[in-house]
């Protein structure tokens, strides 16, 4: 990863965590709490694609298995924002920005129920049935609500703040170079073409020439 995403996402993380722990989780809201460190997560996968996503996903979830109030297993999170963040990095859009609102909409709904389900599914492995004791059917809806509510004014903004990270002067030599190359492809190609045609002129015209050389000396013969 470049070192302008890096500073970017860690920046990112940690003031989305913090945000978290300090104002979310302490509105007590009924059901789940409003996961904003997986909507950041969303917005930079969006952006960098699959592997930037997973790195960043495992990244912010192992910050969050290590912030405290913290009650669970370490890398419990990292896991589930891991998978979450590559299945995320696989639907970036080509451009690199989104047309519609509704393709980033059904992703946050899908993170949301996903990371949800994931987390359950590994805290029961390692013998965590806290989702079975507050009901996993109020956590899913509610944790889809609360992103969804949240996810117009997180993903948008983060994903700006990457593209315009990708867009800085280090990052735009290359493409310039490549557009060099690019057109001088394009000169050659040209300079291929227009030296063809020149070719066949030219043995279009000597043809044309032996052809009326023979034509008089045949007349000379008669």
């Amino acid at each position: 990863m470049r070192v302008n995403r890096i500073l970017l996402s860690s920046s990112l993380i940690v003031v989305a965590l913090v945000i978290q722990v300090s104002v979310l989780a302490r509105l007590h809201l009924p059901g789940a709490v409003p996961d904003l460190l997986l909507l950041t997560v969303l917005g930079l996968a969006l952006v960098y694609g699959h592997v930037g996503g997973a790195l960043i996903g495992f990244a912010a979830g192992l910050l969050a298995d290590l912030a405290p109030p913290a009650d669970h297993a370490a890398g419990r999170y990292a896991l589930v924002l891991c998978v979450i963040g590559y299945l995320a990095g696989l639907v970036k859009p080509e451009s690199g920005q989104v047309k519609s609102a509704t393709g980033p909409m059904v992703v946050v709904v899908a993170a949301a129920v996903g990371s949800t389900l994931l987390y359950a599914g590994v805290g029961a492995l390692v013998g965590d049935t806290a989702a079975r004791h507050v009901g996993l059917g109020g956590l899913l809806f509610t944790a889809a609500l609360y992103d969804l509510l949240l996810a117009p004014f997180v993903v948008p903004g983060v994903m700006a703040l990457a593209r315009r990270a990708e867009n800085d002067p280090l990052a735009e030599t290359n493409p310039a170079k490549s557009g060099d190359i690019a057109s001088g492809w394009l000169s050659g190609g040209t300079g291929l073409r227009i030296g063809g045609q020149r070719g066949g002129l030219r043995v279009k015209a000597a043809r044309a020439r032996g052809a009326r050389a023979g034509r008089i000396k045949g007349v000379k013969r008669l």
